[in-house]
């Protein structure tokens, strides 16, 4: 996103994480909400484009919002909306990009309530590795002729009672409506954001064997200490893995003696 959709999308964040904060949102209706706008913004090109049009007056978009949106959600959710029309979006699609954003992290607002945002995360990163290992699965998930019900009852069927419901919600709604995305790219930004719930940013550990508790907490202060926030280790075993293990912060990897590299970058740092 330009300046003008990322400063747009910055105050969105803050006024949903004001929002989530009060305890009398149902924070999970609230996801179902603005996934719902999403979804209508999405399809209504020609909407879209004059909720976001610059030559028009910010308040007469937010009315517009509210005339539309009155009666169909809550009220919580049409403020939010009409607040975020009211800004200036560099594109259009930004306004619907952000809709879906504010929608996974209502959810994960919900799973963080109760406990269980540990858990919503190494789901998503679990089901992104089965997805990955199994071609036909994957073609099941992406095939663009199936429908949506059929898609929903298959997740329903590997994910009842299996995994969260947090996790079963967002993965059906990527799965169901990807809007032009990859499933592993709306996996791994449902990562990101989940990990940002808590300020935290995500390693992916690949390693010939599984690590003990204690490598773990090691390797995760080694990393926190070096990239100054706290990390959230998502955990996979590969025994082909080169040198032993590998480890991917974004976009950056760091392969072999990880821990030669990582006391070198702390003497670095100290020095």
């Amino acid at each position: 996103m330009n300046g003008a959709s990322r400063e747009a999308l910055a105050s969105a964040r803050k006024r949903l994480d004001a929002l989530t904060d009060s305890t009398s949102v149902d924070a999970a209706q609230f996801a179902d909400e603005l996934a719902a706008v999403t979804a209508l913004l999405d399809r209504e090109v020609s909407l879209r484009r004059v909720l976001t049009d610059p030559a028009q007056p910010g308040e007469a978009k937010a009315e517009l919002a509210q005339r539309l949106l009155g009666g169909q959600v809550s009220g919580t959710t049409a403020d939010l909306v009409a607040g975020m029309v009211r800004s200036r979006w560099s594109q259009p699609r930004d306004l619907v990009d952000s809709l879906e954003e504010l929608a996974a992290t209502a959810d994960l607002t919900a799973a963080q309530r109760t406990n269980v945002l540990d858990d919503v995360e190494d789901e998503l990163f679990r089901f992104g590795r089965i997805v990955s290992s199994d071609t036909e699965l994957r073609a099941a998930l992406t095939d663009r002729a199936a429908a949506k019900a059929a898609k929903s009852e298959l997740l329903r069927s590997l994910l009842g009672g299996r995994a969260d419901v947090t996790t079963e919600r967002l993965v059906t709604r990527l799965v169901t409506a990807p809007r032009g995305r990859s499933l592993e790219a709306g996996l791994e930004s449902l990562s990101k954001l989940a990990a940002e719930r808590r300020n935290r940013m995500v390693a992916v550990v690949t390693s010939a064997v599984a690590l003990s508790d204690g490598q773990k907490q090691r390797l995760g202060a080694a990393l926190a200490k070096l990239y100054g926030r706290q990390m959230h280790l998502n955990l996979d075993v590969d025994p082909d893995v080169v040198g032993g293990i590998r480890v991917q912060v974004g976009e950056e990897v760091i392969n072999g003696s990880l821990a030669d590299r990582l006391e070198d970058a702390a003497r670095r740092m100290a020095s």
